[in-house]
């Protein structure tokens, strides 16, 4: 559906290539723009491997829209495409270079010929999954199970870091009007992947009532985490590092927060049967008796929202209850991840990867941002020259609690619309 969208008029010339923060006429698409391009020769740590280059804009096909960039997210997908892990990007698509950022807000430029649900000048928030759209699973399955399913921005070359990015027309959805640019750009990836992993995975979607534990509370994914368990009237025990990150998670909703310096149980299961086995058993139920002094005595939680992966994947899926699932979307920590199978078999428990989120999940997630039931815990923004120390920030874990956005053609922060943006630049 198009928006119902009033362009505000303005005077532009037309170039073939605009400098940062530069609007041309409506609808007008250079030939040139400016992007931070990884190349794979450059692998390697964000500050080394993103440079800053002018490379064409990218041509449509007849279901694709071209959207300028006026804010982009900041998360782990521009970190992994930069390291080149856990696989390299140009093994999928191929192309000599590759542009990460997989959250963006904008307004679309253009429109291919087969677009119906939008037209120039709507304002829109990304979200970052792509399909072929013709196969089983996409005509009334889950499209997150389609052989084509691919995430942009990391498994496509053209992500938002850049002047201009084009995206298939069923990846964009309304930009919540009372957010900034920069607030607009944080929270779907990051949204959305929460939503499908707390109420996409039948029958264990979250329930009111329920106890779920959040690895990373304070993080992108757990502070979506926290608000969407709270949300939906269940009970979110957090997890954090870091004393001073408490209060956060207690005022987006937590029921009770764990500081996990507190424990010694984290990293790969010691061999069962053990010395170090029987300590490490110890640790982990001093850690789910910390549960049960929020949760109520022998109320261990329905699910684990896991992410970090191989330091906590050991006491995730011990502290779970019977018949409760761990679902993890990540491995931060590590991808060789360990646990005794006798908690998992004897107690039926699920194990669950969920991966990204499909339109109308994601769709259902930034409905809650539109209506204002949810906040984008945006905590930093950065300016376009300091997106890789954004990134640096993320991968050494120095980013402070929430989500990061860098300004991409929106001149500076607090603006809300293109108008805005235009009177800024005078």
């Amino acid at each position: 559906m198009a928006l119902d969208t009033t362009i505000f008029p303005y005077e532009a010339p037309e170039k073939d290539l605009y400098e940062l923060g530069e609007i041309p006429p409506m609808g007008f698409v250079p030939k040139q723009m400016y992007a931070w391009a990884i190349r794979r020769e450059r692998h390697g740590e964000p500050e080394t491997a993103m440079q800053l280059e002018v490379v064409d804009v990218p041509t449509l096909d007849s279901n694709e829209v071209l959207v300028l960039v006026m804010a982009a997210g900041i998360n782990y997908n521009g970190v992994w495409a930069s390291l080149g892990t856990p696989i390299s990007p140009f093994d999928g698509h191929g192309k000599p270079f590759h542009i990460a950022g997989s959250d963006a807000s904008g307004i679309v430029w253009a429109v291919g010929d087969k677009v119906k649900r939008w037209n120039v000048g709507d304002e829109v928030v990304i979200h970052c999954n792509q399909d072929d759209g013709d196969d089983e699973h996409c005509n009334g399955g889950d499209p997150m199970y389609s052989e084509s399913q691919r995430i942009w921005g990391y498994e496509t070359p053209d992500g938002s870091f850049a002047q201009f990015t084009n995206v298939q027309a069923q990846q964009l959805m309304p930009r919540p009007k009372h957010l900034t640019w920069e607030e607009s750009a944080c929270y779907t990836l990051t949204l959305a992947t929460a939503y499908r992993m707390l109420f996409g995975h039948e029958p264990h979607d979250l329930k009111p009532g329920q106890n779920v534990l959040v690895w990373g509370a304070s993080g992108g994914l757990g502070s979506y985490a926290i608000q969407l368990i709270n949300t939906a009237g269940a009970n979110a025990i957090g997890v954090i590092s870091d004393e001073t990150k408490r209060d956060f998670v207690m005022e987006l909703g937590a029921k009770g927060v764990i500081n996990r310096k507190d424990f010694n149980c984290w990293g790969q299961l010691p061999t069962v049967g053990t010395p170090e086995y029987d300590e490490w058993f110890k640790e982990a139920r001093k850690f789910g008796k910390a549960i049960w002094d929020i949760t109520g005595k022998g109320v261990n939680v329905d699910m684990v929202f896991e992410h970090p992966g191989e330091s906590t994947f050991p006491v995730s899926t011990f502290v779970c209850k019977k018949g409760g699932m761990v679902v993890i979307c990540a491995g931060t920590t590590g991808y060789n991840l360990t646990f005794d199978v006798r908690y998992m078999w004897m107690h039926q428990k699920r194990l669950q990867g969920s991966h990204f989120a499909h339109l109308k999940q994601a769709s259902a997630a930034n409905n809650l941002m539109v209506e204002r039931r949810l906040d984008p815990c945006m905590s930093e923004v950065f300016a376009w020259d300091d997106l890789r120390a954004a990134h640096m920030k993320m991968l050494r874990n120095e980013h402070k609690p929430g989500n990061m956005s860098v300004l991409v053609q929106a001149p500076k922060t607090g603006l809300r619309t293109l108008e805005d943006a235009l009177e800024a630049r005078r």
